[in-house]
C-alpha cells in the first residue's frame, strides 16, 4: 500500500514539473494542499479496498459457497446414477428423466425405421370374386344344374429378402378361401370336356358347404442369379432363376396375357389354361389346385427388347401332389419362350412346351405314363386388339379328348370411348380320342352316381364364350358372360347348352 501511495505522489510531482515554463509557479502552500488532497483520496481508496477484501473472506460467504458446491456435486452424482439405469423413476432428477424419455423415443423411431426398411419392396395383393350363373337347355332333371352362386377370395404376399451379393431372392405366399361349386359338378357328370364353366369356383378340400376355410395354396422361395455369377450385376443380361415349394404350375408354364386370369378374363377353364393340362387333368394337382415342385429358368435378354427363356420343372403329381409320393413318377415339363415385337413394334409372346407324367389317369382310372405337347401364343395386333391361341396334343396315354385348340382375343373399349372396358371372345375345339370313342360315353343326370344315359362319342365338343368387362372404378368391375356348348362330351345327341352369368370382381 505504501508503494501505491509513493507512486501516486510521484505522479503528482511529475505533473507539476511538466507544467509550462511561462506559467506562474505555484506557491508552497498550494503544493501542500494538493498533496493533502491526494493523500486523503488515497486513504479512502485503501479503506474501501480493505472493506471489499474483508467481505470476500467472511466465513458465512465461504460456507455458502461450499454448500453450493456440495449441492452441485450431489446433483451430478444423482444424474450419473440415474443414467446408469434404464428405468425411469420419479425420485431421480428431472433432467435424467427427460434424457431417458428422449433416448427411448429415439430408439423407438430407429426400430420403426428398421421395420420399414425390412418391408421395403413388400407386395401384397388381394381380390374378391363373386360369380352367379344359370344354365339352359340341359337334360331335364339335371342335378345341380339350376342357378348357382359362389365367391372366392385370394391374398398374395411377395417379400424380398436381404440380397446375397448379386443374388436377389424372395418368398411368396398365396392364401385362398371360398364357397360354392358353381355349375362345374353338373357339367362334369354330364360328361362335358369343358367341365368347369366357372373356374373361380373354390371350396377347400374336405370343407363342409357351410364353411369358408382359408388355405395356404402356395408357398415358395425363388432366387434370381445374374450371369456370369461373378460379373457386374448392372451389366448382366442373363439370369438364372431357381424356385421350389408349393406352387401353381401355371405361374411358370403355359402363361398367356389374354387368356390366363379367370377373375377378369374368360371364365371357362378351357380358355384359362391348356385344356389337356387343366380340364384333362394332366397336371395332377391336389384337391385345392396346387402341387409341390422345383423350377429352373434361364432368361436371356441380350437382344433387347427381344428376349428368350428356357424353363424346366419337376412336380409332384397324383398322390405326390399332396406330399404322399412326391418323388415317385413325377410330372416333368420343359418350356421355351420368346418375347418379341411384331406388327410395328407391338409385343407378343410365343411359348412351346412338352410334358411327361408318370401318374397320368387313364379312362379306366388306372395310372399310366402320359406324354403331350402344346403351344401358347398371345400377340397384340393393334393398340385395341390382343389375340391369343393355344394348342395341345396328347402323344401318349388315354383321355376323353386328345387334341385341343382354343382361339380368341380381347378388344378394349377405346373404340366406344370406354378405354378401361374390354370385350372378349373365345372359341374352343376339343376332339374326342379314339379310346373314348371305342369305350363309349355316359351321363349321370340325376347325380346318384349311376349312368342315366349312354352314347357313342364322335367328333369334337365345341364351346364359345363371350364376356364384357365393365370398369366401374380402379378396383371394381362387372362382367356379364355367356357360354354356349355344342356336342357336350362329343355326344352327337346332346342339345346345345348355354350358361349365362355375371362376375363381380374387386381387386387391390
Amino acid at each position: 500500500m505504501a508503494a501505491f501511495r509513493t507512486k501516486t505522489l510521484a505522479c503528482a510531482i511529475a505533473a507539476l514539473a511538466a507544467a509550462p515554463l511561462h506559467a506562474a509557479a505555484p506557491s508552497q502552500q498550494d503544493l501542500l494542499r494538493l498533496i493533502e488532497k491526494l493523500n486523503a483520496r488515497v486513504e479512502r481508496l485503501e479503506q474501501r479496498n480493505a472493506e471489499l477484501e474483508s467481505q470476500q473472506k467472511t466465513p458465512a460467504r465461504e460456507a455458502a459457497l461450499d454448500k453450493r458446491v456440495q449441492e452441485l456435486e450431489a446433483q451430478q452424482r444423482s444424474i450419473a446414477k440415474g443414467l446408469d439405469s434404464d428405468n425411469i423413476s420419479e425420485n431421480e432428477p428431472d433432467l435424467t428423466a427427460r434424457l431417458k424419455a428422449v433416448e427411448s423415443e429415439t430408439l423407438e423411431m430407429k426400430k420403426a425405421a428398421k421395420k420399414v426398411d425390412a418391408l421395403d419392396g413388400l407386395k401384397i395383393g388381394a381380390s374378391l370374386v363373386t360369380v352367379a350363373q344359370s344354365a339352359a337347355h340341359l337334360p331335364p332333371g339335371t342335378a345341380d344344374g339350376e342357378s348357382q352362386l359362389n365367391y372366392r377370395g385370394d391374398v398374395t404376399i411377395e417379400m424380398p429378402l436381404e440380397p446375397m451379393g448379386n443374388v436377389e431372392h424372395k418368398v411368396f405366399a398365396h392364401f385362398r378361401m371360398g364357397q360354392g361349386q358353381g355349375l362345374n359338378a353338373a357339367f362334369s357328370r354330364l360328361g362335358g370336356f369343358a367341365s368347369a364353366p366357372n373356374s373361380t369356383a373354390f371350396r377347400a378340400s374336405g370343407a363342409p358347404d357351410d364353411d369358408s376355410v382359408v388355405i395356404l395354396g402356395e408357398a415358395w422361395y425363388q432366387a434370381a442369379i445374374p450371369l456370369p455369377y461373378d460379373g457386374f450385376r448392372p451389366y448382366s443380361r442373363e439370369t438364372l432363376e431357381l424356385t421350389f415349394g408349393k406352387m401353381d404350375i401355371f405361374g411358370f408354364f403355359d402363361q398367356n396375357a389374354v387368356a390366363g386370369d379367370e377373375s377378369r378374363q374368360f371364365l371357362n377353364s378351357v380358355f384359362v389354361h391348356n385344356p389337356l393340362l387343366d380340364a384333362g387333368g394332366e397336371v395332377g394337382v391336389d384337391a385345392n389346385g396346387f402341387q409341390p415342385g422345383f423350377v429352373a429358368s434361364y432368361l436371356n435378354s441380350r437382344s433387347k427388347p427381344d428376349s428368350w427363356k428356357l424353363t424346366a420343372g419337376v412336380f409332384g403329381t397324383g398322390e405326390g401332389a399332396n406330399y404322399s409320393r412326391v418323388f415317385t413318377a413325377p410330372l416333368t415339363m420343359v418350356q421355351a419362350e420368346l418375347s418379341t415385337n411384331l406388327f410395328d413394334g407391338l409385343r407378343g409372346s410365343y411359348r412351346a412346351y412338352v410334358w411327361h407324367s408318370g401318374q397320368g389317369v387313364q379312362l379306366d382310372d388306372s395310372s399310366a405314363h402320359h406324354t403331350g405337347w402344346g403351344v401358347s401364343v398371345d400377340q397384340r395386333v393393334s393398340d385395341e386388339l390382343f389375340l391369343f391361341g393355344r394348342y395341345g396334343q396328347l402323344a401318349r396315354g388315354e383321355l376323353k379328348f386328345d387334341r385341343a385348340l382354343t382361339l380368341g382375343g380381347e378388344l378394349n373399349g377405346s373404340w366406344w370411348s370406354r378405354g378401361d372396358d374390354a370385350l372378349g371372345l373365345g372359341w374352343a375345339w376339343l376332339r374326342s380320342s379314339k379310346a373314348y370313342r371305342n369305350q363309349g360315353g355316359s351321363a349321370d343326370i340325376d347325380g346318384d352316381g349311376n349312368a342315366d344315359q349312354s352314347f357313342t362319342p364322335s367328333g369334337a365338343e365345341q364351346l364359345v364364350e363371350l364376356y364384357y368387362r365393365y370398369h366401374v372404378n380402379g378396383q371394381f368391375s362387372l362382367s356379364p358372360d355367356v357360354q354356349v356348348v355344342r356336342r357336350m362330351g362329343a355326344n352327337p345327341d346332346a342339345s346345345t347348352a348355354a350358361v349365362y352369368g355375371v362376375r363381380a370382381a374387386l381387386a387391390f
